[in-house]
């Protein structure tokens, strides 16, 4: 087809010879008109632009282009075009990233040689993403390649799927026999961090370790680092934080050398603490098995740690060793405390221990010069007041209650507890009141009970099932130390308060033997005793084993039941009865006494035989008979008559248990149709005797209130006479009142006078005495008052003249001491010095004068020659000054 093609600048159109079937490039800007064997198979297509810093991808690049010849493509390969100037693609090339690049040239080209300048602007867009930016590698960063094609880099040969990488910062040139595979970012390192990588082949990391594949290795150092082509990055480890409370234990899983250099076998297990390293990262091959804290044993404690590891590491199996508190340590792999941290025993004076030697060992536990040799088996105690910390060949033993400090028990009356001898194997009960310690070889005995008997002592004595009177009647005998939901001490002496007037029998089975405890009194239990459970009959009517209980009540106390009965003309009765019992028996009566326990269910035992007897008589009368005598009739069935035909009065069995008295409580047929007959009968009877009644006590009022009509009339006659005689009395009265007013004035008013002088008299007496008495009593006090100043004026006097005596004896001492102190200080030899200084002198002066002649002269006209030299000669110490 042909037309004009406008090609504008920096376009390109792909142009058909249809005769040579050659395609050639036109690129413009130009006109081109198509012949007639032409036509454009592309285009105008915009040249490719690479901006600076880009690069672009031909594949297929074309050899040699020469236009109107056929040019060679290298199918296959490919090119890499940096920035530079706008180029074409050459028939037969393709743009990665834009193989769709010529997909518009049918639209653009139109059938008549002209462009649609609304497709042409679209066009730049198609091979945008075929423009690449130059990959840009960071500092501490790698870009990753990977060889196409076999070819020389540098003095490198790299073949064919070798993969390398280029660390930054850079900017990478691509070229066309090698391909990016990506980026290589750092893996950051932490402090106390490391990064751990595997070998995906054998090669040589960058510290010049070889490396095989799979191989696993840490990285410590702290900051970037960039994995190597070959290197995984598999986890960063991070550093376990060891403080001086915590520690780690490891286990080699292969043999290795650790993160602190030691070489480490398959399997063997060590400790890590915080004074080997602060923060530790385990190595390829160690596995943590645990983080452990650190033992502290705070004064007074101690622990034995089995299987200890020595100073070499090994681990002593089957070893023990005993650590003392102030102490803190570590607990090696393999060590255990199976007992965990123990208190020393603190024992009183009144505590002690019992140990056991395991081995032979010399005893130096105490402090002391004695350090006994102990041999396997030893037993003996150690007692207090001391700290006691037992060594490991010994065993603590516990007093037979899990308690392993013995303590001395306290006992009171009718305290006990049962000690067994290890010896000889005795067991007994020790008693109250005392403070008693076991020793050595006593362990405190549990005495077992059966449960029954232990849900009777916790209730008192007796238990049972419904509604049972004599239930309340073993409330009074509750022990705390049994009640409630605390449970029995096994090794206290089992003991029972006894109510009044009951018996309890007490079995001692290894003499075969029984005792009876006769109540009010305290049952105590040895070793080997046990009490007797009766099981009674208890209810309404009575059922068997109803009421188990180990006392027996001696009465009295009396016994209900129902029996059922029928008479002769076949009416069948319910009886409701009572019967009073107790038993014959005397304390200390030995046949009485088991007698009245040779029948274990007295109360069904007596209810089956007065009921055969009831039912028996009863069987042999007539219920109207019966109705009207039943009380008569039973007391002969149960008591039986003398040979005169009198009752008796008691029935007593082989127990000797007593009945003596009978009571009916009621009687109620068990026929409804008689039961009905015999309440109309009743109705009737009781109707009648109302009636009886009623009319009695009518007639009776009526008596009554004509007596008392009659009483009533007689009494006003007596009251009337009475009154008539007391007007009487008030005439005679009235008369004497008149004659006594009329004489009584002047009668009075003399009395009052004289009573009025009698009074002045009086005054006046009693006013002199007891002025007389003012002034007695006013110079009395004046003259002890001048006693009293005259006595302490003297005793005034006295004491000025005492104190002035006692100032001058005082002083008088004083200044004799002083002169004694003077002398004392000063000595004889001074005072003789002073005394004789000054002839002395004069002596001595006289002599230096060479004084040779003597005058000797009487004594009537001395000389005195002293003082004429001292004339002479002037005073010395004058001279002096």
């Amino acid at each position: 087809m042909s037309g004009l093609v406008n090609i504008g600048p920096n376009e390109f159109v792909f142009v058909l010879d249809v005769s040579s079937n050659v395609t050639r490039l036109e690129v413009g800007p130009k006109r081109l008109t198509l012949m007639n064997n032409e036509h454009v198979t592309a285009g105008p297509l915009p040249c490719i632009i690479v901006p600076p810093g880009h690069y672009c991808v031909i594949k297929n690049p074309m050899k040699k282009y020469t236009p109107g010849e056929p040019c060679e493509v290298n199918h296959g390969y490919q090119q890499v075009r940096f920035n530079q100037e706008p180029f074409p693609l050459y028939p037969g090339e393709i743009l990665q990233g834009a193989e769709n690049f010529y997909s518009l040239a049918s639209l653009i080209t139109g059938g008549y040689g002209g462009v649609r300048s609304d497709l042409r602007k679209k066009t730049p867009k198609d091979y945008a993403s075929a423009i690449r930016p130059l990959p840009v590698v960071k500092p501490n960063q790698a870009i990753r390649l990977k060889a196409i094609l076999d070819f020389e880099d540098g003095d490198v040969k790299r073949q064919t799927g070798d993969l390398w990488q280029i660390e930054g910062p850079c900017t990478y040139m691509p070229i066309a026999e090698v391909e990016i595979v990506g980026m290589v970012d750092p893996v950051i390192i932490q402090k106390n961090e490391a990064v751990r990588l595997q070998a995906l082949q054998e090669f040589t990391d960058k510290d010049g370790v070889k490396r095989v594949a799979e191989e696993e290795w840490l990285v410590r150092e702290a900051g970037a680092y960039l994995p190597g082509v070959y290197e995984q990055v598999l986890t960063i480890e991070s550093a376990y934080i060891l403080t001086q409370w915590e520690g780690l234990h490891l286990e080699a899983k292969y043999a290795c050398v650790d993160a602190q250099g030691k070489k480490r076998t398959a399997g063997e297990q060590w400790l890590v603490t915080g004074d080997d390293v602060e923060a530790y990262i385990q190595e390829i091959g160690e596995t943590v098995l645990r983080s452990v804290k650190k033992t502290v044993l705070p004064k007074g404690c101690y622990c034995v740690v089995k299987d200890p590891v020595d100073k070499k590491g090994k681990c002593q199996l089957g070893k023990e060793e005993l650590r003392v508190g102030i102490s803190s340590f570590f607990l090696h792999p393999g060590e255990s405390i199976p007992a965990g941290i123990q208190q020393q025993y603190v024992l009183a004076e009144d505590e002690a221990v019992v140990v056991e030697a395991l081995d032979k060992f010399t005893d130096d536990s105490i402090p002391g010069t004695y350090k006994p040799d102990r041999e396997p088996g030893d037993r003996w105690m150690i007692q207090g007041p001391v700290s006691y910390i037992p060594p490991i060949q010994v065993q603590v033993i516990d007093q037979g209650n899990g308690v392993f400090v013995r303590k001395a028990i306290a006992l009171g009356i009718n305290e006990g507890i049962y000690v067994r001898d290890m010896q000889s194997g005795e067991i007994r009960a020790e008693m109250g009141p005392q403070s008693y310690l076991l020793n050595e070889n006593e362990q405190l005995w549990k005495k077992e009970l059966p449960p029954d008997v232990e849900a009777i002592l916790k209730n008192g004595g007796g238990i049972g099932k419904g509604d049972i009177r004599k239930l309340a009647y073993f409330e009074s005998s509750i022990d705390p130390e049994y009640s409630g939901t605390k449970l029995r001490d096994k090794t206290r002496v089992v003991r029972y308060r006894c109510p009044h007037n009951t018996a309890v029998q007490v079995y001692k089975y290894a003499e075969k033997t029984a005792r009876v405890v006769f109540g009010p009194d305290m049952v105590i239990l040895g070793p080997h005793e046990d009490f007797n459970i009766l099981s009674l009959s208890a209810g309404k009517p009575k059922v068997e084993r109803a009421l188990q209980t180990i006392c027996l009540m001696l009465g009295p106390d009396y016994i209900t039941d129902i029996l059922e009965v029928e008479t002769s003309d076949h009416a069948r009765l319910k009886i409701r009865m009572a019967f009073n019992n107790h038993f014959e028996v005397e304390p200390g009566d030995k046949a009485g006494e088991e007698a009245i326990f040779s029948v274990p269910d007295f109360i069904g035992h007596a209810c089956r035989e007065v009921g055969s007897r009831i039912r028996g008589a009863v069987s042999r009368v007539k219920f109207d008979e019966f109705h009207k005598h039943s009380m008569e009739l039973l007391k002969v069935a149960v008591f039986g008559a003398t040979d005169d035909g009198k009752v008796k009065d008691r029935l007593k069995f082989s127990n000797q248990l007593v009945i003596t008295n009978v009571d009916v409580q009621g009687i109620e047929p068990v026929d409804l149709t008689m039961k009905d007959s015999l309440l109309k009968s009743v109705q009737m009877a009781i109707e009648i005797a109302t009636n009886s009644v009623e009319r009695a006590a009518v007639h009776d009022a009526k008596r009554k209130e004509q007596q008392a009509f009659g009483l009533l009339e007689r009494q006003k006659l007596v009251n009337e006479k009475e009154n008539e005689k007391a007007r009487t009395k008030l005439f005679e009265l009235q008369a004497e009142a008149a004659a006594v007013e009329s004489s009584g004035q002047a009668k009075a008013e003399a009395q009052a006078t004289a009573e009025r002088l009698l009074i002045e008299g009086q005054s006046a007496i009693e006013n002199a005495r007891l002025k007389a008495q003012a002034e007695e009593i006013i110079h009395t006090s004046e003259l002890e008052i001048q006693s009293d100043m005259r006595h302490n004026e003297l005793a005034y006097v006295k004491e000025s003249n005492h104190l002035e005596i006692t100032r001058a004896q005082q002083l008088s001492d004083i200044e004799g001491n002083k002169f004694n102190e003077i002398v004392k200080t000063l000595g004889t030899d001074t005072l003789n010095a002073i005394a004789v200084s000054g002839p002395k002198m004069q002596v001595e002066l006289l002599e230096s004068l060479g004084i040779e002649t003597t005058i000797i002269m009487d004594g009537n006209n001395p000389f005195n020659l002293i003082q004429t030299a001292g004339g002479l000669v002037g005073d010395i110490s004058a001279y002096h000054k």
